[in-house]
């Protein structure tokens, strides 16, 4: 069945321009479901306690979704590069179409949640196998000109979710947040349904490790679920805590030993012992760690330091995410030109740890022209790490493979920033124990009711250095990663 299937393949004429820009623009609608429902939700919270007579654990409608989309995203990955991207990419749909329904139709918090958990699984699949698609049409030299329509679209949805969140729950209906995904998900299926057709097939027709997939899934979700409810449904020192953390190690060793044992790991060995894969995920995963960590702590510290407003503090926001789109687009075009495509990230991450550097220097408050002007350095000297280091994971693997690395990437990038974001969070707080009480809740919250402006400067100055750190620690993955020549065809 593969030699019939490879043979298939290559007897396919090779996309002209215009047909791989029309799959690229076809990929994206998905890409953009997944990443705004990730965000959607998170200004419509109050409302939707209300409406379903509890305020207590809102903050799982969020976290459900992140757990199951991160545990999910290597399951798509390996799945695509069994039965093709076209088949995977339906699936994902009607499965984040079924569960967008079951949200709207949801009668209370626990069946809401549940919901979001299945949209959650949907979304490993809309974020990771886009990408994946990218690295069937193009050879890795051209790749990243493309790349750029991917973080538009990433970033954009990420700073749309909340205000069409808020838009809906305050003059539709919280439900509406839901059901603005049903049509879009059918839209979806249609374009996708006849686009991928002329993807060209790189996948092979091996076994899925069921087993490893379930370690890996119960794992990760278990590890996850002890970040986001450790001192906060339950004390860092609780039973609970320590007895799931126990029960991820177990589940984690086991994952391991069955990557060792399995005849077709969910991984394969020889992608994990790829030096250029491991070092472009460890740089990936830091540095979107560390700017997401900022991102969701920024407009706080804009807010309770600074005296902006909401609306200030968000046009702020939007100006790092404009500025990373600005930075990517930039680091592409060059990237395609040039031999050394390690340069432009390094340089330019070394300008973005010195703005982090800034900000935690003047984390008292700054002007409002010198804060946007840092902001703007931050977001475009980031911009160059995502397509370069996703590029040479890309470009290190052979196509049949594609699904799985990038699929990796994607895990690996979503549990540690899980993992930063939280620790973002355990920092803030630990940093004020006279003025939020251990299990308060939400960091977030928890900080917009402190009134003492320098106990919370000092946090800030405290988080912008570790996040400075964890930028630093891309770059050494940087520096690490090998400089192999980008692939001029497809074929390699």
């Amino acid at each position: 069945m593969t030699a019939t299937h490879s043979a298939a393949s290559m007897d396919r004429p090779p996309l002209s321009h215009r047909e791989t820009l029309l799959i690229i623009f076809g990929v994206l609608l998905p890409l953009f479901l997944g990443s705004l429902s990730q965000t959607i939700v998170a200004s419509a919270l109050p409302t939707i306690g209300l409406a379903l007579g509890s305020s207590d654990d809102l903050s799982w409608i969020i976290t459900a979704y992140l757990l199951t989309s991160t545990a999910a995203t290597p399951l798509f990955g390996k799945f695509s590069d069994i039965h093709g991207r076209r088949v995977t990419m339906q699936i994902a749909l009607w499965v984040f179409i079924a569960g967008s329904v079951a949200c709207a139709f949801a009668p209370n918090l626990p069946m809401l949640v549940l919901a979001r958990a299945v949209q959650g699984i949907a979304a490993g699949g809309l974020t990771s196998v886009p990408m994946t698609v990218l690295g069937d049409l193009a050879p890795p030299k051209q790749r990243v000109r493309y790349y750029t329509y991917f973080s538009l679209v990433y970033i954009t949805a990420g700073a749309l979710g909340p205000v069409l969140g808020g838009f809906f729950a305050q003059y539709i209906h919280w439900t509406a947040i839901f059901w603005f995904g049903v049509p879009l998900g059918l839209l979806g299926v249609v374009i996708t349904s006849r686009l991928l057709r002329k993807l060209p097939g790189n996948h092979r027709y091996h076994k899925l490790d069921l087993a490893g997939a379930a370690l890996i899934v119960a794992a990760s979700t278990s590890f996850m679920f002890v970040l986001n409810a450790g001192g906060k449904t339950w004390a860092w020192s609780s039973p609970e805590i320590l007895g799931l953390s126990a029960l991820s190690l177990v589940l984690w060793a086991a994952f391991i030993w069955r990557l060792r044992r399995a005849p077709e790991p969910l991984i394969p060995l020889d992608i994990v012992s790829n030096k250029v894969v491991r070092t472009a995920i460890f740089a990936n995963s830091f540095g979107w760690g560390a700017i997401v960590g900022l991102n969701i702590y920024l407009p706080i510290w804009l807010q309770t330091v600074s005296g902006m407003s909401p609306s200030q503090s968000g046009l702020a926001l939007m100006i790092v995410m404009v500025a990373v789109n600005a930075g990517a687009l930039a680091a592409a075009q060059i990237t395609a030109r040039v031999t050394h495509y390690k340069r432009t990230p390094l340089i330019s991450l070394v300008v973005c740890i010195g703005a982090t550097l800034w900000l935690a220097w003047h984390s008292a408050g700054m002007g409002t022209l010198e804060m946007q002007i840092v902001l703007a350095i931050l977001g475009f000297s980031f911009g160059p790490v995502a397509p370069v280091t996703t590029v040479s994971l890309q470009n290190a693997v052979p196509p049949h493979q594609l699904g799985t690395a990038v699929g990796a990437m994607s895990f690996g990038r979503g549990l540690l920033t899980t993992i930063l974001v939280a620790g973002f969070g355990v920092i803030v707080l630990h940093i004020l124990p006279e003025h939020v009480a251990p299990g308060a809740g939400d960091a977030a919250r928890a900080l917009a009711a402190v009134k003492d402006h320098a106990a919370l400067a000092g946090a800030f100055r405290t988080l912008f250095i570790v996040a400075a750190l964890c930028l630093v620690v891309s770059l050494v993955g940087l520096l690490m990663m090998e400089e192999v020549p980008l692939q001029t065809s497809r074929d390699g």
